[in-house]
């Protein structure tokens, strides 16, 4: 869910603008999972940006406030999120914790980092949405150690029909400062793309799974 088109497209932007996310139909990426893509997402990138990371910083707080209320809790998911979960649970003054996507293998063999106590309202805070799994895997995480998680805040997501229905099956609410739909509309304002390739681009999005580039094809 999108809760300011504004802030959507100015999302989108800024991720356009210090190539965080980079668009490339005619030279598509390959994705650990093997998926060609036209699209590579990084937004560890918004950090090294301080304007950029503030903004982010400032519209995921307002987000997390007018949609959930004052957590008790931030939850960053490791490891992309961490860096941004620190920013909102500093801006909103509440302690934050971050989730592994397994347990240490030393030490305390923690999944979970910080303090958390049974019972307490968390917001998870992600930095990217694709099918959705392994942003689950850490609310399950936080639920089996006795958190009321909220929601999750995400800065974008692919809007992928798997990841929606993921979200709907295990009853989370999920909300992001912007999504593809928005990217592909400031792309092409800011003539980032063509029309050809706004084309290729809703391909891909429609089937990401069975995608190949035409050039691929010949």
């Amino acid at each position: 869910m999108i809760m300011n088109k504004d802030t959507a497209k100015k999302t989108a932007e800024l991720l356009l603008q210090i190539k965080a996310i980079k668009l490339n139909p005619n030279k598509p990426f390959t994705w650990a999972s093997g998926w060609k893509s036209p699209i590579y997402c990084d937004n560890r990138l918004t950090l090294s940006y301080p304007s950029v990371r503030v903004f982010l910083k400032e519209e995921i707080s307002k987000i997390v406030e007018l949609q959930y209320g004052k957590p008790d809790v931030i939850a960053g998911v490791a490891t992309g999120a961490i860096a941004m979960g620190v920013l909102v649970a500093q801006q909103l003054g509440v302690p934050f914790i971050y989730v592994r996507p397994e347990p240490k293998k030393h030490g305390r063999q923690n999944q979970i980092e910080g303090h958390l106590e049974k019972g307490q309202n968390v917001v998870v805070i992600e930095d990217l949405i694709s099918t959705g799994n392994s942003s689950l895997q850490a609310v399950e995480t936080l639920k089996e150690a006795g958190a009321v998680i909220k929601g999750m805040v995400a800065i974008f997501t692919y809007g992928f029909d798997v990841a929606t229905k993921n979200f709907t099956d295990k009853n989370i609410n999920l909300v992001t400062l912007s999504n593809y739909q928005y990217l592909l509309e400031q792309a092409l304002d800011s003539n980032y793309i063509n029309e050809n390739e706004l084309v290729t681009l809703k391909e891909w999005s429609a089937k990401p799974s069975e995608w190949k580039n035409k050039t691929e094809s010949l």
